[in-house]
């Protein structure tokens, strides 16, 4: 196959997987611990892997707009999971972290996602876990540094 035939089924490949992990984070969002929906647990995700940020860079790293994010983060700041503290760099602005509470709710969260992998991945020999593991971490650094626009240029 050509480089163009194997980009067009990876494509479908593509497509196929994110309908299937977005089925699977609306049903873990709802039936999950503490029920978060699908932009809070991403928001609170960035800010406990990433740390404390901004609105803006938080708005930016979720590819969303920032009043959608400044109503996600004050709802997770009444449920405690979210704190506003001031910006180290300039004390004038606020920073959105991660609450204690916030960070346990991450880590139940994300044991519940490891094993529905877990039990996805249990009959498959450990080779092949490490390949696709592999794989999709080389895909997504492509992704993550290869602008869509570059694409339309050649």
């Amino acid at each position: 196959m050509s480089v163009a035939e194997d980009a067009d089924e990876l494509g479908v490949q593509l497509v196929r997987f994110m309908r299937a992990v977005n089925r699977a984070k609306l049903q873990m969002t709802r039936h999950g611990p503490d029920s978060l929906d699908r932009l809070a647990y991403a928001a609170l995700f960035c800010l406990v892997h990433d740390g404390p940020q901004r609105t803006g860079k938080l708005a930016e790293l979720l590819r969303a707009e920032i009043s959608t994010v400044s109503r996600e983060s004050r709802s997770l700041v009444a449920h405690g999971l979210v704190e506003r503290r001031a910006d180290p760099i300039d004390g004038r602005a606020c920073v959105l972290a991660a609450t204690p509470e916030g960070e346990r709710v991450f880590e139940e969260n994300r044991k519940h996602r490891n094993r529905w992998l877990a039990a996805i991945l249990a009959d498959w020999p450990s080779e092949d876990r490490a390949a696709v593991t592999e794989l999709l971490a080389r895909l997504n650094t492509g992704i993550e540094t290869t602008p869509p626009q570059l694409a339309d240029q050649k």
